[in-house]
């Protein structure tokens, strides 16, 4: 009998917990369906110079659904991430009827190609141009190459500093051979072997005194593919400073 009693006790428990879990799942659902959890507002900011926020923030709206508990906060963060210059974005709730959502934008190095831009990273993204502030670099190079451009720039900008100039055009060719252009005007050939970009412009470079004496500053072209030397042209006169005279 007193199995029985017990057994009605634990019963009588169980239906009583199970009615309470019931008793505060609705509560709950009429809770989180009021309408002061209604999203009445989106919040911009982080890094946004060149980020239209009224835009970024049409956009994040056109793809949310629910309110403040049910909102899916990587439907906003993915939203946002599709505007031009966001390169991140994160997204969080704020309450009680609210998103803040802080921006990253891309930090241009140059422009790539045609109608691209290349960041300090090496990430390629598509905006108006128009839209930069200053004058950039110049990049092109084939598919997948952005992030071994930006590379060799940087090493570009520290292997021609001592002839006070800096890389204005960076090109890889579709035969991975480097061309650069120098804010001298002059125009830099330096082949495809990569193990000997740093002794060519070396050599180029503790070359400069001697050449500038002789040929002036106008240097126009450097053809640095040459196993022994280099050949230059300047204000149409072209010299070879090589022992073997052939290209490598």
């Amino acid at each position: 009998m007193s199995n029985n009693v017990r057994q009605m006790n634990l019963a009588a428990s169980a239906l009583h917990a199970v009615f309470v879990l019931a008793l505060l799942g609705a509560a709950g659902l009429y809770a989180i369906q009021r309408p002061e959890f209604r999203l009445r507002e989106i919040q911009i900011d982080g890094d946004t110079q060149h980020i239209n926020t009224p835009t970024v923030r049409a956009s994040v709206v056109g793809h949310l659904k629910g309110n403040f508990f049910t909102v899916d906060l990587d439907t906003a963060r993915g939203a946002s991430e599709q505007m031009p210059w966001v390169h991140h974005a994160s997204v969080r709730r704020v309450w009680p009827n609210a998103l803040a959502v802080t921006l990253e934008e891309y930090k241009p190095l140059g422009t790539w190609g045609n109608d691209q831009l290349v960041s300090v990273d090496g990430d390629l993204f598509t905006t108006n141009q128009g839209e930069l502030d200053d004058d950039l670099p110049a990049f092109d190079g084939p598919d997948g190459t952005a992030k071994e451009v930006v590379a060799r720039y940087q090493d570009f900008e520290k292997w021609f500093a001592p002839l006070d100039a800096k890389p204005e055009e960076v090109t890889l060719s579709s035969r991975f051979a480097w061309t650069v252009k120098l804010s001298n005007g002059m125009q830099i050939e330096l082949g495809r072997e990569r193990n000997l970009l740093l002794d060519r412009s070396k050599r180029f470079v503790a070359s400069w005194p001697a050449v500038t004496g002789r040929w002036g500053k106008q240097i126009e072209y450097a053809d640095l593919r040459y196993p022994n030397g280099f050949a230059i042209r300047a204000a149409g006169i072209r010299f070879i400073n090589d022992t073997d005279k052939a290209k490598k």
